[in-house]
């Protein structure tokens, strides 16, 4: 390519470089020019996250790819990209494992990518992530001059950079990576972050962002499997004590007489097995944040001492009259309507408006629209790895079938899913495969969606006599349903048939169903 068209093509993206756009839209459009100015089938940007690459944008490749993380000791493609200091080539009988065979947009065969050249990028010097192009044409790339796409990724590391200057990245790059790193340590797997692109998906990124600043008390709502861990993680993150250890305790995995031992400590004798003095979860959350997991199923004696905690900042262990002062940051998560335990008498007003000084509301995973094939895409890499296949995707009937089934059990029946799925698939092969495929038939979904549910339940009343008597009956038995799948939890429930809480909560008692 000539200096005067390589120019003209590059041009638009300078003039980017001075406008205010969103962090997406301007890799958008990085990768729009370059299939442009270089033609291929495919390309794609990968940011290098410690041992991992995670995707920015894509174009030419599934939507799941973005949701995907790259192991890249596993991908020996990625390694060579990463290890050369420019662009490179590989020839076209390479007999190295391409990360994106059978993640062609478009395409339902197995086919396999046939070309590919990549270039690593580098920010302020040190090594940033890769530009990728693929062709499924063994000879696409021949007549390209590999000066070419150097000079495209210097624009692209310029681009990179103005999006770190805006969103002050540089300055938080290493402590960054070293939490991210703390992480993966404790975790051995990438850093758990949370994958989305949904409108209601963004506004929980916003809030978390917003409340993550402040030392307010976060009170985590949602549903069974939506996240709320996650979501506690990424606050403490976002804020001044993520430098301090982040404590967790599940309320509902320990009876009343062990919660306040492991809450608040104990000495040796106060009880029997007490045989040495042990400090509790504030203690070791001291300086930094403490999550309560259900806090729903804490009793009234124990949300009784809590509140005295959070008030003071004073506790005692038990068998102790000593005070400890502490300094913890509380995050608590319930699937549970708090208020209406309230208003029932099984919770203390007066600590359930303590733990909710920022309630956060944790969306349902049918609520976020495509986002499941992010997440999809994130659980399909987990699994292809563990099985040592050379791609796991998904076929265009599988990504219909997850977008358009409800999801019950959020994030967590997904992930569930997609590891069962593929493991059973696997089985059925008679060799085995480079790229397995998990077909609708492979998920095995339910085909009775949230709609046909609600238009079809299973044992409509027959409106023959009172039609009066026969409308209640009917909506009795969908709301007796929709309470039974969101294990009574009445906000759940209001959203999914589409009311009003409290216009739900009338309903019932009008019904006696309260």
């Amino acid at each position: 390519m000539t200096a005067k068209p390589l120019l003209t093509a590059l041009l638009p993206l300078v003039a980017d470089l001075s406008r205010d756009l969103p962090e997406s839209e301007r890799y958008r459009r990085l990768l729009q020019t370059l299939r442009a100015l270089l033609p291929c089938d495919a390309a794609a940007l990968l940011r290098l996250d410690g041992e991992w690459l995670v995707p920015l944008a894509v174009d030419g490749l599934s939507l799941d790819t973005l949701g995907r993380r790259f192991k890249v000791s596993e991908h020996p493609r990625f390694e060579a990209l990463l290890s050369g200091p420019g662009p490179t080539r590989f020839p076209s009988n390479c007999e190295l494992p391409d990360p994106y065979d059978g993640l062609v947009d478009g395409l339902t065969e197995h086919l396999e990518v046939h070309d590919c050249m990549g270039c690593p990028l580098f920010v302020d010097e040190r090594p940033w992530g890769l530009l990728t192009l693929d062709a499924l044409d063994p000879k696409r790339f021949e007549p390209i001059d590999l000066d070419d796409l150097q000079a495209f990724a210097s624009l692209a590391g310029a681009t990179v950079n103005v999006v770190q200057r805006i969103e002050r990245l540089a300055l938080r790059v290493e402590d960054e990576q070293q939490r991210a790193e703390l992480y993966r340590q404790a975790n051995g797997s990438p850093n758990k972050e949370l994958i989305g692109q949904s409108k209601v998906h963004k506004r929980l990124l916003e809030e978390i962002a917003l409340v993550g600043g402040s030392d307010l008390t976060v009170l985590i709502t949602g549903e069974t499997g939506v996240g709320k861990e996650l979501v506690a993680n990424a606050i403490h993150a976002a804020s001044p004590r993520a430098d301090k250890p982040m404590i967790s305790l599940n309320c509902a995995a320990l009876p009343d007489t062990l919660v306040e031992s492991e809450l608040f400590g104990h000495v040796r004798g106060a009880f029997t097995g007490a045989t040495q003095d042990r400090r509790g979860k504030f203690e070791l959350a001291n300086g930094g944040t403490l999550f309560l997991d259900e806090v729903g199923e804490l009793s009234l004696t124990v949300q009784a001492k809590l509140l005295r905690v959070l008030q003071s900042g004073q506790l005692q262990r038990l068998g102790s009259d000593l005070e400890h002062q502490v300094d913890v940051r509380l995050i608590a998560a319930t699937n549970r309507d708090l208020a209406e335990e309230v208003r029932s008498g099984r919770y203390r007003a007066d600590f359930y408006h303590r733990l909710s000084v920022y309630p956060l509301n944790v969306p349902a995973l049918r609520e976020r629209g495509r986002d499941v094939l992010l997440l999809s895409g994130f659980f399909l890499e987990q699994n292809r790895s563990r099985m040592g296949l050379g791609s796991l995707r998904l076929s265009p009937d599988a990504q219909a079938a997850l977008v358009h089934y409800p999801w019950p059990g959020n994030v967590r029946e997904l992930e569930h899913l997609i590891g069962r799925s593929a493991l059973k698939a696997l089985g059925n092969c008679t060799t085995r495969p480079r790229i397995l495929t998990l077909t609708a038939a492979d998920l095995d979904l339910p085909t009775t969606t949230r709609a046909a549910a609600v238009e079809a339940p299973e044992q409509v009343p027959h409106a023959t006599g009172d039609l009066r008597l026969a409308t209640e009956n009917y909506q009795r038995q969908i709301i007796r349903a929709c309470l039974e799948r969101h294990q009574h939890n009445w906000a759940s429930a209001a959203r999914e048939l589409g009311l009003d809480r409290a216009n739900l909560g009338r309903m019932a008692k009008r019904l006696g169903l309260k």
